[in-house]
């Protein structure tokens, strides 16, 4: 895992545009003795063939293969820029990570920015940070920026006749993933929850919280309390500001009259209705093509190769996932090219691809042909 430092970071940049600014960032790279004075050339020309911006503000400057040999040192120079730096093609870039890699080093820098980064608020986070450490702190995944909130938060058609069980049971579930402590179960159960209609009801509390996080719990049978029906019940765990999104939705199902359609939801089901499920490759009906190709690029799907495999994948109006055999064989977006650098592939490593749409054959070929080729290096 990439280690950060003050070093590695300068705050408050502004540069005329982007070549000034991986200008800059060349210097500083070779300013800590990460690089050769020519790596920027690397850098500029590697602009040239395709944009390093990976979206949320974020860019990721580096050299091309035939400027490798310049890197002394793998290892990262961050520039902040409040102001932003026209990227070209309406993009801002807020903070480039300027990256040196003697090997395929970068890949797992990269695996680590990428899941960082794609997390919702970074962006602005890093735009306003006042200092290095603040910056550190966002890269390293030590700021919560988003609520926990997964199946295993989830417990469907518990028996209860009561409301009790249900909150106790909601903020076990919350303990059991290191949100809370035993305090917070304690002070739940002795609140009283909010009904906020349809049967659906909202309880929440700040008591030795360590993580924000949310629990949502079904009875097995519809009760009543106080008057109205009990069917489920969603605790909050709060400790900072990272359940608001969730709850914004919340108040959507609410404001919509959507409540049932939670309820009666399955725990992937619950999920996708607040945005969060996890990406799934399509059935096995007909209509979806799969096929499996390996990876010959020496240095894997950086930047580059990675660039131009999504740029491909958008030629088709399929839906395409794309799953690293070799890795947690989890499926995304193969249109993402943040997701499918944050699958970290080497150089050997099996890609399974999954399309379904009309024309899912040919772009499953289209991609195996681009693949054989090199995505654009020999």
């Amino acid at each position: 895992m990439l280690q950060l430092t003050p070093n590695d970071i300068q705050l408050g940049q502004s540069q005329p545009n982007k070549q000034e600014a991986i200008r800059a960032i060349a210097t500083h790279l070779n300013t800590k003795g990460l690089v050769d004075a020519g790596y920027v050339e690397g850098m500029l020309s590697r602009e040239a063939q395709n944009s390093t911006f990976l979206g949320n503000g974020i860019a990721i400057p580096h050299g091309t293969t035939d400027t490798r040999s310049l890197v002394k040192e793998t290892g990262v120079a961050i520039h902040h820029f409040p102001e932003g730096v026209d990227w070209g093609d309406g993009n801002t870039v807020y903070v480039a990570i300027g990256i040196a890699a003697k090997s395929d080093e970068h890949l797992g820098i990269l695996k680590q920015l990428t899941k960082v980064l794609s997390a919702d608020g970074v962006e602005q986070n890093l735009k306003q940070a006042k200092q290095a450490t603040d910056i550190i702190a966002l890269l390293n995944g030590d700021v919560q920026l988003e609520a926990d909130f997964d199946e295993s938060l989830i417990q469907l058609n518990f028996p209860a006749t009561e409301i009790a069980p249900l909150l106790a049971v909601a903020a076990g579930l919350l303990k059991n993933k290191a949100c809370v402590q035993s305090e917070f179960v304690t002070d739940i159960v002795a609140k009283e929850a909010t009904h906020i209609g349809q049967g659906l009801w909202l309880a929440g509390s700040q008591t030795a919280v360590s993580r924000t996080g949310l629990a949502f719990i079904t009875a097995e049978e519809s009760f009543n309390h106080q008057g109205q029906p009990v069917k489920g019940l969603i605790v909050v765990a709060a400790c900072n500001k990272s359940h608001q999104p969730l709850m914004t939705k919340l108040s959507e199902f609410v404001l919509n009259q959507q409540q049932a359609n939670l309820l009666s939801a399955d725990k992937n089901g619950v999920l996708a209705q607040f945005g969060l499920a996890e990406e799934t490759a399509p059935s096995d009906a007909a209509g979806v093509v799969k096929a499996i190709f390996k990876v010959k690029n020496p240095h894997g799907l950086h930047a580059r190769p990675g660039a131009m495999l999504v740029a491909e994948a958008k030629k088709f109006d399929a839906t395409i996932k794309i799953a690293n055999l070799d890795g947690d064989g989890k499926a995304v977006n193969a249109k993402s090219l943040m997701k499918v650098i944050a699958l970290g592939v080497k150089c050997g490593h099996q890609l399974e691809f999954t399309a379904e749409g009309a024309d899912a054959a040919q772009a499953v070929e289209a991609i195996g042909a681009a693949i054989e080729a090199g995505l654009g290096e020999s």
